[in-house]
C-alpha cells in the first residue's frame, strides 16, 4: 500500500531543477537527495539516471545520455519506457521553478520524514492529515505550519507527543506514591552492611571521592592528549576485573574478587591494550615491554600478568568506525553473554558512522558536532540506567584548557552539556609551575612527593567532594596513579581519608584505614 505522504508536485519540482541544473547535486552541504525521498519505482529510476550521470563527470544531462545510461539496465529501462519517461521528463523539467528548488526541496524531505513515521505505524496526522478532504480551513493552517517548520521542528514535535503518550500511559503505572518513612529503618541497618558504593577503582583517595564504581551512574573522565586518560582508565578496568596485582613492597597480593568488565576501545589495537593491561597488573614500565628488555624479576611479572588477563573477565571490543547503535548493541551482547557490569569506553567523539546514522534519522539535517556527542552521552546514561550497569568514558578538552583557573565542564571539547548527564566528572591535567609554586606550603611538610598529575573534580553526584583537586604521582608508564593530597581550586588543603573497598564475591564492604 502507497504511502499517503508523498507530494507529485515537489517530486515533478526537484527532479525537474536537478534534470535542467544537475549542479544542484554538487551543493552536499545543503542538500542531499536520496532515493528514500522518492516512494515510486520510476522516480526512483529517473532521479537515479540524472545523478549517475552527473557523478560520472557529465555538465549537461540529456535525454539521449539517460536512455544510454538505462539501457544497460533493462529492468529499470522497461519501468522508464512504461511511464513514457522520456515524455515525463520533458514535461517536468518544462515546469521547472528554479527559483522555487529550496521550497519544494524542504517539502520532499518534510514527506519523506513524515512518511518515515508512517511507515512505522505512527499518527503524525496532528501534523499533517494528508486523508482530510473534507475541512478546508484545517487543511490549509496544517499547510502553512508545514511550510513554516523546520525538519528538526517536525522531529521534536514528534518525540514531544511520544513523550506525552509515555507519560500518561507508562510512567504513570509503574509510578506509586509512597510513605516518606516507610523501610526507612531497613535501609538504616541494610547501609550499616552493605554501604552506599560500588566496586573500587583505582587509589583509595579515588575511592573515598567517587564512593567506587557504582552502577548505574556514569563517570566522565576528561584530559587533553598525551594526559593519560586512556592509561588511567585500564587501570580501572583492570582493578575491577583482576583478582590480583603486583604491589612492589609485597609482590602479588589480592585485589578482590573480580568482575566481568568491558573495555571499548575506538583507536587502539588489541596488542597496545594488552601491554599497558600487563604493564599495570605486573608494575613494569611498558617500554620494557615493547623492547622485550626486563630487569630484574620484570619477565617473570610480566609472563605472570598475561596468564592473570586470560584468567580474568575482561573483554575488549575494536570499534574504530561507530554508531550509536553499533555501541549499543556490543553493549548489551556483553551483558547477555558475558554478564557485564561495568563498561569503559575511551572516549565520547564522532566517527563517520555515527554521523551517517544522525543524518539518515534527522532526514538529511546535518547537526553540529556538539549537538551529536550529546546524543551520545544521553545514550551511555540511558543504558545505564536501562541495564543497571557503571560506564566510564572520557572527552578531549578544547583549547581553553592550558589557562583556565577553574577546571570544570566549561573544557569539554565539544559540548559542555554532555556534563549535565554524567554522576561525576574530573578533568585530569599536567602539574604546572605556578601549580608548584602555589602548593610551596604543603610540599613544604615533606609529606608528599612532588606532584605531576591533577584530576580536577567538578561534578560528584551524592558524594561529598566537588570543586576540589586531586594531586597525584603518575607513572604512565605503568599506568598507576597515586593520589596523595586534596585541595580547593585556590590551593586551600583539604581533610581527606583514604577508603577501601574489598569485594567479596557479590557482597563489599567499606572500610577506612
Amino acid at each position: 500500500m502507497a504511502s499517503k505522504y508523498i507530494d507529485p508536485t515537489a517530486i515533478m519540482q526537484v527532479i525537474g531543477c536537478v534534470f535542467n541544473t544537475p549542479q544542484l547535486l554538487d551543493f552536499t552541504d545543503k542538500y542531499t537527495i536520496t532515493d528514500e525521498d522518492f516512494p515510486d519505482d520510476f522516480h526512483k529510476i529517473a532521479f537515479g539516471a540524472i545523478y549517475k550521470i552527473h557523478e560520472l563527470g557529465a555538465e549537461k544531462v540529456t535525454l539521449e545520455n539517460i536512455n544510454d545510461f538505462l539501457s544497460m539496465r533493462p529492468k529499470s529501462e522497461a519501468t522508464f519506457k512504461v511511464n513514457k519517461g522520456e515524455e515525463w521528463l520533458l514535461k517536468v523539467a518544462d515546469s521547472a521553478k528554479a527559483l522555487s528548488f529550496d521550497y519544494y526541496y524542504q517539502r520532499l524531505k518534510k514527506m519523506t520524514l513524515l512518511r518515515a513515521y508512517d511507515n512505522i505505524g505512527l499518527d503524525v496526522s496532528f501534523i499533517y492529515d494528508a486523508n482530510n478532504i473534507l475541512d478546508i480551513g484545517k487543511k490549509q493552517i496544517q499547510e502553512d505550519n508545514l511550510d513554516n517548520a523546520s525538519l528538526e521542528h517536525l522531529a521534536q514535535l514528534v518525540d514531544d507527543r511520544i513523550e506525552e503518550i509515555k507519560m500518561k500511559y507508562v510512567d504513570n503505572i509503574d509510578g506509586q506514591a509512597s510513605q516518606a518513612g516507610e523501610g526507612a529503618l531497613e535501609l538504616i541497618e541494610r547501609l550499616k552492611v552493605t554501604p552506599e558504593v560500588g566496586v573500587p577503582l583505582y587509589g583509595p583517595l579515588i575511592n573515598t571521592v567517587t564512593r567506587g564504581a557504582r552502577l548505574k551512574k556514569f563517570y566522565l573522565r576528561s584530559a587533553p592528549t598525551g594526559v593519560g586518560k586512556s592509561r588511567t582508565m585500564i587501570a580501572d578496568a583492570c582493578n575491577i576485573g583482576c583478582n590480583r596485582i603486583y604491589d612492589e613492597n609485597f609482590g602479588w597480593i589480592s585485589n578482590g574478587a573480580a568482575e566481568p568488565v568491558l573495555y571499548i576501545t575506538t583507536e587502539q589495537d588489541l596488542e597496545e591494550i594488552q601491554t599497558m593491561m600487563m604493564a599495570f597488573l605486573a608494575n613494569v614500565d611498558e617500554e620494557h615491554i615493547l623492547n622485550g628488555e626486563y630487569e630484574g624479576n620484570e619477565e617473570q611479572r610480566v609472563i605472570e600478568a598475561a596468564q592473570l588477563l586470560a584468567d580474568s573477565p575482561i573483554y575488549v571490543e575494536l570499534m574504530p568506525d561507530f554508531s550509536l547503535k553499533d555501541i549499543e548493541d556490543r553493549i548489551k551482547k556483553n551483558i547477555r553473554d558475558n554478564d557485564v557490569k561495568y563498561v569503559f569506553h575511551d572516549y565520547i567523539h564522532t566517527s563517520l558512522k555515527i554521523l551517517e546514522e544522525i543524518t539518515k534519522r534527522t532526514g538529511g539535517i546535518k547537526l553540529r558536532e556538539d549537538n551529536i556527542l550529546f546524543m551520545l552521552s544521553i545514550r551511555l546514561k540511558d543504558l545505564c540506567n536501562q541495564y543497571g550497569i557503571f560506564i566510564m568514558s572520557a572527552t578531549q578538552l578544547n583549547g581553553d584548557y592550558q589557562d583556565a583557573k577553574t577546571p570544570d565542564q566549561n573544557l569539554l571539547r565539544g559540548a559542555k552539556a554532555i556534563a549535565d548527564k554524567i554522576d561525576f566528572g574530573s578533568i585530569l591535567l599536567g602539574v604546572k609551575d605556578e601549580d608548584i609554586i602555589a602548593l610551596d606550603k604543603i610540599l613544604a611538610t615533606n609529606l608528599f612527593e612532588r606532584p605531576n598529575l591533577k584530576l580536577s573534580i567538578y561534578k560528584n553526584r551524592r558524594g561529598r567532594y566537588k570543586g576540589v583537586i586531586l594531586w597525584c604521582k603518575a607513572d604512565l608508564g605503568t599506568c598507576r596513579v597515586k593520589p596523595m593530597f586534596c585541595t580547593t581550586y585556590d590551593y586551600e588543603m583539604v581533610s581527606i581519608d583514604d577508603v577501601r573497598i574489598n569485594v567479596l564475591k557479590e557482597d563489599s564492604a567499606f572500610e577506612e584505614d
